[in-house]
């Protein structure tokens, strides 16, 4: 078996093998014996049926144009099977893919020969990856921030007592019953008799809560506002509509005082002064956390913006695939139908695959760039890590056996080694640099120091 190959244009090869006749030959005398046991001719028992009477028997057409031959077309996909992982051994290619052969030649006597367009994994060539022309960005708590966050608590901490003295404002919570109508008749989901809302928070269609300032409890109000233009039912997108509101409860919110008594009541505070000082801690570690997380956004894209590659078509058609999945699984959470889905946002799952391409080739690209730095740095992850992370997946998905029957296939097992593998190399980076800046100071990951707060 001879074999060449030649580079193509975006991360292919061409790749060509030719094959003796004797090899040719025996391919498809294994083809006879294959249909010959398939296939019942009168007056033969099965696999002992004569070349000749087969061929009668299966129709070959050997001799016309685009004539039909089983015998031939089995032969050439078994030949193909046996050979090709053959030649991408003896070639060294890295295939992401194989797709089917062009024939060039398939000749009793002679032999056969074929071509195939490898995509393969691209090479890397990585430019500057260190020595960041950036450094770490940590937002600043100030006391107003404090006072934000405490300001927050006593909104969540707040009750709720009837309104009795005016109209309702915005800020108010009211609970409504309403019907809305199109040319007098009422329309399908506009009708309710308790609907929750606080008022000014934009939750309805302009104009419906604005409508509503200046009701007391009790009363009724009709008006008429208009859909809008971009409204997510077409029937009603843009068109006026009249609503009837009845205002049934109308309540506004009490603040309790900022006070030692809500300190204690959010937890083993001696006072307001000592919850001060825990909100501006958490405020702190989420800041640096966020900084942690964003240095690293900026290290990765200055590795990706510093590299060269080209990225063959075909990984970024899986990548594409993958996003699909991903918004598949989103919609699921949600209990949204994926058609309904499309036919709200306008679109068909081609259109989406487009709008997707451009980040797909992304996030292939950082994939890859980061796989080679991790090569770069002789980062590797041991078989115990990656079982480690599948009983931690495990632990975390008790009711989804078939996401940790993927994790423990080998496609599954090589998935998290990358995924493992590519989170370490920028963990390390991140260390490194922060080694070198001690007046930084550490950036640890919220979760662990909550772990450690534990």
């Amino acid at each position: 078996m001879k074999v060449s190959t030649a580079p193509a244009e975006r991360s292919t090869v061409v790749l060509e093998v030719e094959l003796p006749a004797d090899r040719l030959q025996r391919s498809i005398d294994d083809a006879v014996r294959h249909l010959g046991r398939r296939t019942k001719v009168p007056g033969f028992r099965p696999g002992k049926v004569p070349r000749s009477m087969l061929e009668r028997a299966l129709g070959v057409r050997r001799d016309e144009p685009n004539g039909r031959d089983p015998i031939y077309d089995d032969a050439k996909e078994h030949l193909f099977e046996t050979t090709v992982a053959e030649a991408l051994q003896q070639s060294e290619l890295d295939a992401l893919g194989i797709p089917s052969p062009e024939w060039t030649r398939f000749v009793e006597g002679e032999g056969a020969a074929y071509r195939i367009v490898l995509p393969v994994r691209p090479d890397v060539k990585l430019g500057a990856y260190l020595d960041y022309p950036f450094g770490v960005d940590i937002d600043a708590i100030d006391d107003a921030k404090v006072e934000q966050v405490l300001e927050q608590l006593r909104e969540q901490n707040a009750s709720l007592v009837p309104v009795e003295d005016r109209g309702a404002q915005d800020g108010d919570y009211a609970v409504i019953g309403f019907e809305g109508r199109r040319d007098g008749v009422p329309f399908e989901g506009g009708t309710t008799e308790r609907f929750p809302l606080r008022l000014g928070s934009d939750r309805m269609i302009p104009g419906f809560e604005a409508a509503l300032l200046g009701m007391k409890d009790g009363e009724e109000r009709t008006f008429t506002v208009t859909f809008p233009a971009d409204y997510g039912e077409a029937n009603l997108a843009g068109q006026p509509a009249e609503f009837t509101v009845k205002l049934r409860e109308l309540r506004r919110q009490e603040l309790p005082p900022l006070d030692a008594a809500l300190a204690q009541s959010l937890g083993d505070f001696a006072d307001l002064d000592a919850l001060r000082v825990d909100v501006r801690r958490r405020l702190e570690g989420n800041a640096r956390d966020r900084a942690r997380h964003g240095f690293s956004d900026r290290i990765i894209e200055f590795a990706v913006a510093n590299a060269s590659l080209v990225i063959p078509d075909l990984l970024v058609e899986r990548e594409v695939e993958v996003m699909h999945d991903e918004l598949r699984v989103r919609l699921a959470e949600q209990g949204i139908d994926e058609a309904t889905y499309l036919k709200v946002i306008e679109k068909d799952e081609s259109k989406l695959h487009a709008d997707w391409r451009e980040p797909a080739e992304h996030r292939v690209k950082v994939m890859l760039v980061l796989s080679a730095v991790a090569d770069a740095e002789t980062v590797t992850i041991s078989d115990a890590e990656v079982a480690a992370e599948i009983e931690r997946a495990r632990r975390r998905n008790p009711e989804n056996p078939k996401l940790t029957s993927y994790f423990d296939s080998a496609r599954g097992r090589a998935y998290l080694r990358s995924t493992l593998r590519r989170s370490r190399v920028v963990e390390m980076l991140v260390d490194r640099w922060l080694e070198a800046h001690p007046e930084v100071g550490p950036l640890p990951h919220l979760e662990a120091t909550e772990g450690a707060a534990a």
